[in-house]
């Protein structure tokens, strides 16, 4: 008798161990390859100061206005700053992005099955929003309801995820449609979170709220800052919550040390540079080469008061450059879009106008370890094998360069180049026009953006395309009109970046893949439907480890590279930051952000000594 109690003992215990392998263990932290590097229990993130002082007020800015504190619908311009009133399920470390770990936040610890099909978060207890509220499963669930139900964009995101489901009074599970899409448990780690009590009630004057229309209506949140006071467009103020449920968590541990975090909104770069220079506001990341070089020569910086810095980038990737609307008959074929390449002079202007500061582009995810260079070899050629067919030959055959100008000799061989394309292609010289030799139609370009300050760098663009019959113009719209024009997919050609991770994944079909040309608010501007592409997207997506990851990141970067969708422009590979000499910062910065102004503070010897000067 007592060795039958043994054996079923045995058998339940078995078949628990067996249950609790198919769901996966509790775990603190996640990463998409290797290891997080802080354990359990860890007591703060390497890079804060615990002990920084908290108070005072930081002054930012940000041009183009807003119209709606509502931070999910597709349609209007959110508030900056708004993410501070909300959490996410985990939070990110500033020095693991190139394994992109991520902690519990809102949740406590998280769950996931050797195959990745699905994801379990249990909630924190603790946390609690700014009414005193428990934030609850239900709230978790409602959030990504309604999230995929109001946004086209992030119903394309979240298009893995079958359901989301409440499955006890703190823990709640995404279910996925398959297996093997390791970065989906991630992915809903950084689910951001809304009261759905709150949404579901009623305002100040009794009316009903609805979270499918905007609003300026201060949110209800979680997160450490609430909104104190704004004027619609113009600014907004947020205030520290003082008892901020979160405030004492390992992941917070050094953050939001200011009292006060103030956002101004200008509508024209020149002034907003003007602005900084006035003491209206603390801190400016410059993206202009000329205002580098010659825009802060003024008696703060020259007396101390102001601090230009240049901190590394060198988690963040991008392509920027110009993007032609393939959904155009005139930009099909990829020797149109090849020669309008040939036909901008990057090394004419790279001293003149770029004051020397920026490099070429050569590739989707420029200044990271994931551009590819070369040929193919080993695991990337082996994965571009898959789709030789399917891609240009140069992919196997010619490292991708850029064309090289910057003497009169290679710029008037560029461009005869870039005619014998467009020749190739169908068009034909008719006096200083260049037309389609078939319909008579000419070959015309509208360049549409919202700064004025491409005009440097575009004339000299539309000077070369005049030389071989091409009229550029340029369209300059406020940026509402820009929004709503990118996303009806309205434009010849604009001037747009991706930003890219060291762990790219999903976003990757957001980009570039087929589903995502025809979504309005998909970040897929150029159109690109390419069967090849979408392949390449889904082997980083399941890739089984970072070695595998890098090749088939590389892989696709060639095949987008040699298509030739778009005419790569310049980067720098710093963050370019001026400051007014106000604040303290940890010793150690994390390897890969600056991290201001969440883990920096207000120091108050030196704003009087500012104050003094």
């Amino acid at each position: 008798m007592l060795m039958r109690h043994i054996l079923i003992a045995a058998f339940v215990a078995s078949g628990i161990a067996a249950v609790q392998a198919q769901e996966g263990e509790w775990r603190h932290a996640t990463a998409l390859s290797g290891e997080p590097k802080y354990p359990a229990g860890f007591a703060h993130y390497d890079y804060v100061n615990p002990d920084a002082s908290k108070g005072g007020l930081v002054r930012l800015a940000s041009e183009g206005g807003f119209d709606t504190f509502n931070p999910i619908l597709p349609q209007g311009n959110p508030a900056a700053g708004v993410a501070y009133l909300h959490e996410t399920l985990m939070s990110s470390s500033l020095d693991e992005l190139n394994i992109s770990a991520e902690y519990g936040l809102l949740a406590e610890a998280m769950k996931y099955p050797p195959d990745y099909s699905s994801v379990t978060f249990r909630l924190n207890p603790a946390a609690r929003w700014h009414d005193g509220e428990k934030l609850t499963a239900e709230d978790v669930v409602w959030s990504f309801d309604r999230l995929v139900e109001l946004n086209p964009s992030q119903r394309f995101y979240y298009s893995h995820v079958a359901k989301a489901e409440v499955t006890g009074e703190n823990e709640v599970i995404f279910t996925f449609d398959g297996p093997g899409n390791r970065e989906l448990p991630h992915i809903m780690g950084q689910l951001t979170v809304m009261p759905k009590h709150w949404w579901e009630g009623n305002d100040a004057r009794g009316r009903q709220r609805d979270i499918s229309r905007s609003t300026l209506e201060p949110p209800l949140g979680s997160g450490p800052y609430r909104i104190r006071s704004f004027e619609a467009g113009r600014n907004v103020v947020y205030e520290r919550v003082p008892d901020y449920w979160g405030k004492d968590l390992n992941v917070n541990v050094g953050h939001y040390n200011f009292d006060t975090v103030r956002f101004d909104e200008y509508r024209d770069s020149t002034v907003l540079l003007e602005a900084f220079k006035g003491d209206q506001y603390d801190w400016r990341s410059e993206n202009s080469a000329k205002n580098w070089a010659i825009g802060y020569n003024f008696q703060a910086r020259d007396q101390g008061r102001v601090i230009l810095e240049e901190f590394p980038d060198t988690a963040s990737g991008v392509m920027q450059g110009f993007v032609v609307n393939l959904r155009r008959e005139k930009f099909q074929d990829p020797r149109v879009r090849l020669a309008l390449n040939y036909a901008w002079d990057f090394e004419a202007i790279k001293d003149s106008i770029f004051f020397g500061q920026y490099k070429r582009i050569d590739s989707y995810f420029a200044g990271t370890e994931l551009a590819s260079s070369g040929l193919p070899q080993g695991r990337e050629l082996e994965i571009l094998e898959s789709v030789r067919d399917e891609v240009p030959p140069e992919v196997f055959t010619t490292p991708y360069s850029n064309p090289v100008g910057g003497t009169p000799e290679a710029a008037r061989e560029n461009l005869r180049t870039a005619l014998q394309l467009l020749t190739e292609a169908g068009y034909e010289l008719r006096g200083r026009q260049l037309v389609h030799a078939e319909t008579g139609q000419p070959l015309t370009i509208e360049l549409l953006d919202n700064d004025p300050g491409i005009e440097r760098y575009v004339l000299p663009y539309q000077q070369n395309l005049a030389k071989i019959g091409i009229e550029l113009t340029i369209r300059l719209v406020d940026t509402p009109q820009m929004i709503d024009r990118l996303r009806n997919r309205d434009f010849d050609m604009t001037v747009l970046g991706w930003g890219q991770s060291l762990s790219p994944g999903n976003e990757q079909k957001d980009y570039w893949g087929s589903a995502s040309a025809d979504q309005p608010t998909s970040r897929n501007y150029a159109g690109i439907k390419n069967p090849a592409v979408d392949k390449l997207i889904d082997r980083i997506i399941f890739a089984t480890g970072r070695e595998e990851l890098v090749a088939a990141t590389k892989a696709l970067d060639r095949v987008l590279l040699w298509n030739h969708y778009v005419i790569p422009q310049f980067y720098s590979g710093v963050f370019r930051t001026a400051r007014w000499d106000r604040f303290g910062m940890p010793e150690k910065l994390p390897e890969y952000f600056h991290g201001f102004p969440d883990i920096w503070w207000y120091d108050s010897e030196k704003a009087q000594r500012i104050a003094a000067k």
